[in-house]
This record gives structure tokens, C-alpha cells and sequence, in this order.
């Protein structure tokens, strides 16, 4: 008799600790409006479908199991659909074009997720415009299974064409890009006025958490001159830690990363570029704020 209470007290105190848990999720609520939008790169000005007019596309910044509403305003011209990679719930709709002027909300239970994801259309025209971060933090309860970082920041690989990616070519992948960027940027070494290059600030000793995101239809590597990174997370899950000079990334793959900024005060190259080729890449710049002791 007294076993039996004493599991029935065990059953209750799990439950109990589950409830618990779940009451500290959280339910969050996103507007996406998929328009076009001016840009200029490459020295010419074009419209490219966008998430609330930015490129990449707003981040989703949320905690380990909570519940994500998107409701996606398609205010463009071609029906499209968003895809949420690396999330292990199938999302209702999500095969689902959202027609012109409808609205579609997706609905994303996030259970053992952790790290970053990212989010980006369905097909490869849309997507190379369409897309952005899907950050899931520790729950209100969890820590960082390594050093917990001072701040980390989100690096995503992107690719710029010249040509019009718009619904008449949709059915045709895009081809090799005429720029790649960084967050967005192509650079400075294009000649152009509007082009601009990437630059991350850090302090000196900062302990900072990188996600890296390859949003390119083609492997990328990137890296940070005279750092190293240790990598702690791949595609919404921790990893056993390594040590790195350089990330070799698939597409579509997404690493997370601690880069400590221990060099002498200064800035540094960041760098991109395809595997394939060792000429053509997008430079950005590390630079350091303070020297400390």
C-alpha cells in the first residue's frame, strides 16, 4: 500500500512539473506582408518581393516551447508560401499557396527546437528575397550548455541576381547569383555609391553567440580573419562543440557559433564566398569598440 502511494505522489509531482512547464510557454504573434519593394545594388534599382519591406526579412525570436502565429498578407502579385525550416511539427497550410490579396496564418508549436532556425518561401525565385531568421532561445527555466555569451547576432548568406525575379519566371530556378551578401549587404567593391558592407561590432574579450544562416542555393564558406569559432548548434539543435577557422555551410544549413573577440584592437574581414569558386565573394567587416585591461 505505502509503494503505491508513494507512486501515485511520484505521478502527481511529474504531472504537476509538467503543467508547470507548459504554463510558462508562451504564445507570440507576427504580421508578415509580403510586398515589393524598392531596392539598389549593383549600381541599378529594381523591386523584389519582401516580409515588411526589409531584406533579409524580419527575425522570429521566440523561447523553447512556445506557440508561433504568423499571419502571412500577401500584398504582391504571385502566390506564395513560407516554409519553417528545421521546426519537427508539421504546420498546417504549409503546403498551402496564399493567392494575391488573401492572408494565411501558420501555426508553429515549437517542443524541443533550440538555436536557430529560418524561415523563407517555397519557391527558389521567391525565396531569394523571402526569408529570415527563426531564433529559439532557452526556456524561461534552461541554460546555455556552454559559457553564456555577452549578445549574439545573426549572419545570414544571401545572393543578389540583376535580373527580375518576378512571377513570369517563377518556374525557373534562379542562376548563379551577381553578388552574394551578408544581412543584406553586397559590399564595397562593386563600385557603386548605394553598396555598402556588413559591419558587426564587438567588444574586446566579448563572448558573443554567431548564427550563421546559408540562404544560398549554393555551399558557402565563411569565416572571420585571425578567429576562430567553436561550433555549439546546428539547424535548431545543440552539438557537441568543435573548433573551427572556417564554416563550410550545405544550402539551406544554419550553424551556430561562439566568437570570442580576443584580438588586438582593430577591424577584421568577414568573409563569404561559394565553394566553387575562390574569386567571387562578399566582404564585411568585424570591428572591435573597446580594448579592456
Amino acid at each position: 500500500m505505502g509503494s503505491q502511494k508513494q507512486g501515485f505522489i511520484w505521478i502527481s509531482a511529474l504531472l504537476f512539473l509538467n503543467i508547470l512547464l507548459l504554463s510558462r510557454a508562451d504564445d507570440h504573434y507576427y504580421d508578415f506582408f509580403l510586398q515589393e519593394s524598392q531596392f539598389t545594388k549593383l549600381c541599378s534599382t529594381k523591386n523584389i518581393l519582401t516580409v515588411n519591406g526589409s531584406f533579409p526579412g524580419p527575425e522570429i525570436r521566440v523561447s523553447r516551447g512556445d506557440t508561433v502565429f504568423v499571419n502571412v498578407h500577401n500584398q504582391g502579385n504571385s502566390a506564395v508560401s513560407i516554409n519553417w525550416e528545421g521546426v519537427e511539427d508539421s504546420v498546417d497550410g504549409s503546403n498551402d499557396l496564399i493567392q494575391p490579396g488573401r492572408n494565411f496564418t501558420y501555426e508553429i508549436e515549437l517542443d524541443d527546437e533550440i538555436g536557430t532556425l529560418w524561415w523563407h518561401a517555397t519557391s527558389a525565385w521567391a525565396s531569394a528575397t523571402v526569408h529570415g531568421a527563426f531564433v529559439v532561445l532557452p526556456a524561461a527555466n534552461e541554460d546555455y550548455p556552454f559559457p553564456t555569451p555577452d549578445s549574439d547576432k545573426t549572419i545570414i548568406l544571401g545572393e543578389w541576381f540583376r535580373q527580375e525575379l518576378t512571377e513570369a519566371n517563377q518556374t525557373i530556378a534562379p542562376g548563379q547569383a551577381d553578388a552574394y551578401t551578408i544581412n543584406g549587404h553586397v559590399g564595397e567593391t562593386n563600385g557603386c555609391s548605394n553598396d555598402t558592407a556588413f559591419e558587426y561590432q564587438v567588444d574586446y574579450q566579448g563572448l558573443y553567440l554567431v548564427r550563421v544562416i546559408n540562404a544560398v542555393n549554393e555551399t558557402m564558406v565563411f569565416g572571420i580573419a585571425s578567429h576562430s569559432l567553436t561550433i555549439i548548434g546546428q539547424s535548431g539543435a545543440y552539438s557537441r562543440r568543435s573548433f573551427t577557422n572556417s564554416l563550410t555551410l550545405a544550402p539551406r544549413q544554419v550553424v551556430d557559433v561562439l566568437l570570442c573577440a580576443n584580438q588586438n584592437l582593430g577591424h577584421y574581414n568577414i568573409t563569404a564566398r561559394p565553394s566553387s569558386a575562390t574569386t567571387r565573394s562578399v566582404t564585411g567587416i568585424l570591428r572591435y569598440t573597446t580594448t579592456g585591461a
